[in-house]
């Protein structure tokens, strides 16, 4: 659609059971926000909503694990979220939650209309279920092998290896994730929406319809799933979690999430709508109107081939013009895991960096994984900082300001008459928005604020090449005109950078005193190529100050270590503990003679690197002991060391040396050697233990 009426944005309905890190904000949230920052740039009708996703198996997992109630888990994480999203800027329209009454009989209505207009199949199938737990299993409750990939950690609806949509049935070797168990089939009536009466629709729709304007991502996955064959799929669910499914006979179950959550956009837009006193219709059934969610790739499933099926099947509705998915952001070169910690976390992230919401904007969509999955390093998070940000965007505006602060006490100069240089480099500015926004209109987010950056690059070759600081002393005429157009370059740079650097552009504009006044009205996103002048001669500057600051290397180490000690926590869980030995009567344990000593001398091995030649008062003797340990200990650190000796043990000639004993030890969760010995002072040499 060219040029609609108005704009529905949608951003992916965050899920409830953690809170939100940078995968999201990379895939999702930082490119909506700039879209609709933008289209709001230049005065367009824009509705963005998004809201809190609270339904689904995986909520009542954590409230199981925690020991408290799926409301409890999903007002703490919706409080967590919808806070950092505001700290971070991410300015939607309406931030809701699928737990709300409005939202509740919203999707209730959308169910009634096709079940009334007979657009579901009802079905009694056989379903897993848990005889253990009493319970059908829903999707996320099931784990086995997926039948196209062979990834035997598989849910129950979808392998996250391959990407593939499939029921809970079709695994092989399905198990319980509630006992463990395997579970059985068991009669159940559910009502399915049949996706596969759509298939040829869908194909029409997308594959011919959207191949020259939908990304070839998109278009892949979704050609995939069609050609695959698509099948009628349960929208309600065995669950006493959720939204009550509101015809009789449908007791104990509730609307699947998949379902119910994309129908969270419209009860948004209700919700906002009755706030601001707007039809929300038209922002949902007019078909000037232009409808664009923004999601991961592991939604495109649900956004592009069953939300597009629901509002066909309703009949009323708009469809999606464009669905510009990105793919997976990793952290350090691995998958980002919140089961594993494996994450940089928004409101940590806020707390750990504050004021610095731009930064990490910038890094993500510089590194946005927008065609392939990308890689976010804590070291490449520095050096765009401080290499970029604060060295080319940060050092020109602090030129301009201060030099404008120096020569003119802050005030806007006359500018005289214009030579080449001048005029190409303001012609070169008026044709930036147009570059950027040709970028933004085709979702290519990464190449727009490139552009944005060159705006900045502009600025300070200008400078270099005018050097305004020398010209001061030869030509006031000259100094004046140089600043003068270096002044709409800063200018231009806080109107251009809005969508990609909010915080930065609010603050810019406070220094170049643009805000708050009438002014600010006049600085939409085309003013910097329609007007002829952004800051007029006898403009009076606000003060001075840096906008971006260094980011030194013990923040990064800080950040570093805390994934390592995230690292060290998940080996030592999934560590495999030793199986127990053979049972060993008690006369067998008390043959072994065991005693408490002291290490008096140590010295290495020649030519062994693992091993210390010790002294050992055993209380009994002093006797020579040749123990492994050289690569954990020095001898001098082990001098002095209690320790506990298996004295009888037969004697070993280790190297020539002969070892009479042995030192008891383990391994901590560094793999680091550790001495067994007793934590209590006062305990003597030979005590033996029993």
């Amino acid at each position: 659609m060219s040029n609609p009426k108005r704009y529905t944005i949608t951003a992916a309905l965050p899920y409830t059971n953690g809170p939100v890190h940078i995968g999201h904000l990379a895939g999702v949230y930082v490119p909506a926000d700039i879209y609709a920052r933008y289209q709001r740039l230049q005065n367009k009708d824009v509705l963005f909503v998004c809201g809190s996703d609270e339904h689904g198996v995986p909520i009542t997992i954590k409230a199981k694990k925690e020991g408290i109630t799926p409301q409890q888990v999903v007002d703490k994480y919706h409080a967590i979220i919808k806070k950092s999203f505001e700290d971070f800027g991410i300015s939607f329209d309406n931030y809701s939650r699928t737990s709300a009454k409005i939202h509740h009989e919203t999707a209730s209505e959308f169910f009634k209309k096709l079940y009334n207009d007979g657009k579901f199949i009802e079905e009694v199938t056989q379903q897993l279920y848990d005889e253990e737990a009493q319970q059908f299993l829903a999707d996320r409750f099931v784990i086995g092998t997926c039948p196209k990939c062979g990834n035997e950690e598989s849910y129950g609806d979808q392998c996250e290896r391959c990407g593939t949509s499939h029921n809970a049935t079709d695994l092989i070797n399905p198990k319980s994730a509630i006992s463990g168990n395997k579970p059985v089939l068991k009669e159940t009536k559910h009502w399915f929406l049949p996706l596969d009466q759509y298939e040829s629709w869908l194909r029409e729709w997308i594959v011919k319809g959207h191949q020259k304007d939908w990304k070839t991502n998109v278009l892949g996955q979704c050609k995939s799933w069609i050609d695959d064959g698509l099948r009628p799929r349960a929208v309600t669910r065995d669950l006493d979690w959720g939204i009550p499914v509101p015809v009789e006979g449908a007791e104990g179950k509730v609307l699947y999430v998949w379902f119910d959550a994309p129908i969270g956009y419209i009860s948004s837009t209700k919700e906002w709508a009755k706030s601001v006193g707007k039809d929300w219709e038209a922002y949902w059934k007019d078909k000037d109107s232009k409808l664009l969610h923004f999601i991961g790739k592991d939604n495109i499933v649900f956004h592009c081939i069953i939300f597009p099926s629901m509002l066909k099947a309703e009949g009323s509705y708009i469809l999606p013009d464009n669905v510009p998915a990105n793919e997976f952001l990793n952290l350090e070169g691995n998958k980002i895991s919140t089961s594993k910690n494996w994450a940089v976390w928004l409101h940590e992230y806020l707390e750990e960096f504050p004021n610095q919401q731009d930064v990490l904007r910038y890094v993500l969509t510089a590194n946005a994984p927008e065609t392939k999955d990308n890689d976010f390093t804590w070291s490449d998070f520095q050096a765009r900082n401080n290499n970029e940000l604060v060295a080319i965007f940060g050092n020109f505006i602090n030129r301009v300001t201060v030099l404008t602060h120096k020569y003119y006490n802050g005030v806007v100069p006359e500018p005289a008459a214009f030579n080449e240089v001048d005029e190409q480099t303001l012609a070169a500015l008026k044709t930036y928005p147009d570059v950027i926004a040709s970028s933004i209109e085709k979702y290519r987010f990464r190449e727009a604020q490139a552009e944005l950056m060159n705006v900045a690059r502009l600025g300070n070759k200008y400078l270099a090449d005018e050097e305004p600081w020398k010209t001061i002393k030869t030509d006031e005429a000259r100094t004046q005109t140089v600043m003068y157009i270096a002044l709409q370059i800063a200018s231009a740079l806080a109107i251009l950078s809005e969508p990609f650097l909010p915080f930065t552009s609010n603050k810019l504009k406070g220094m170049l005193n643009v805000i708050p006044n009438e002014r600010e009205k006049s600085l939409s996103w085309n003013s910097v190529s329609d007007n002829t002048e952004l800051l007029k001669p006898g403009h009076t500057i606000g003060q001075s100050e840096l906008l971006f600051s260094k980011i030194e290397d013990e923040q990064i180490q800080q950040q570093l270590a805390k994934l390592e000690a995230s690292k060290k926590l998940n080996e030592a869980m999934n560590k495999e503990v030793t199986p127990q030995k053979d049972t060993i009567t008690f006369d067998d344990f008390s043959k072994l003679d065991m005693r408490v000593g002291t290490i008096i001398e140590a010295e290495k091995m020649p030519k062994a690197n693992k091993l210390l030649v010790l002294k050992v008062d055993t209380g009994i003797d002093v006797r020579t002991i040749v123990s492994g340990i050289a690569e954990s200990f020095s001898a001098e650190e082990v001098v002095g060391k209690k320790v506990t000796v298996l004295v009888n043990l037969a004697p070993r000639a280790l190297r020539g040396v002969e070892s009479q004993g042995m030192i008891l030890m383990t391994e901590n969760t560094d793999g680091k050697l550790v001495f067994v010995n007793p934590d209590d002072a006062g305990v003597e040499n030979g005590a033996t233990i029993n």
